[in-house]
């Protein structure tokens, strides 16, 4: 009989132990879910548009409430949309930030771009050089250009666009290397309930051509 109570009491501890463990998996779970879908998530830079700022396989945080926040939407880890986006509270971005966004042509996939022009100014770009309501824009040296080429405006918006005004709610982004660069300048206006959020930190950077960590790069602030 003493045998079989402990057996018996065994296999109550054990299940205990099983339900604290699953409990734990569960809260971190539905923690990881909160924090990426409202606190910071973990982007991964995979083209040159926007270097030198950022390079091929450097890693980055964004920011999800920068901007405000939304009910999430997505099935967690996915890019699975349960119903369209719901914004609770948003914030106008300012010019020069970094921000991460659906892709207007293709929301399933996710672009980084610095914000040039706010809503309600028109913006025009002469033989590179960007203005701002008729105001030369003066940009940071984070501006890389890689081709002295002027391209027409008849044949490509790169280097020369028409004014065009930019609507209510809407941004336009530009990579910052300039000739190499899908943003506003191709695709139009970015609306800003795309935005995912302000990129503001790269916390790991992986060189794939030397096969080796960027050091330099570990814990750069972006502006």
């Amino acid at each position: 009989m003493a045998n079989e109570v402990t057996a018996t009491g065994l296999e109550v501890k054990r299940k205990s132990v099983l339900r604290e463990y699953a409990e734990a998996i569960i809260i971190a779970l539905i923690l990881a879910f909160f924090i990426r879908s409202f606190v910071v998530q973990a982007f991964k830079i995979p083209s040159g548009s926007m270097k030198e700022t950022l390079l091929v396989g450097d890693h980055i945080l964004v920011c999800k409430f920068s901007y405000g926040t939304h009910i999430p939407n997505q099935v967690p880890f996915t890019s699975i949309q349960l119903f369209p986006d719901i914004h609770l509270i948003q914030k106008i971005p300012e010019r020069g930030d970094i921000i991460v966004f659906k892709y207007p042509r293709d929301p399933s996939r996710d672009f980084i771009k610095r914000v040039v022009g706010l809503p309600g100014e028109t913006i025009e770009i002469r033989d590179q050089v960007i203005f701002i309501n008729g105001t030369e824009l003066k940009l940071g040296s984070y501006v890389n250009h890689q081709d002295t080429n002027i391209l027409s405006g008849h044949y490509s918006p790169r280097d020369n666009l028409a004014p065009l005004k930019i609507p209510e709610k809407h941004l336009f982004v530009m990579g910052d290397n300039r000739e190499n660069s899908q943003d506003s300048r191709w695709w139009g206006p970015l609306d800003i309930d795309l935005i995912k959020g302000k990129a503001f930190i790269i916390y790991w950077s992986w060189d794939s051509l030397a096969q080796g960590v960027r050091w330099e790069r570990l814990g750069k602030l972006l502006e």
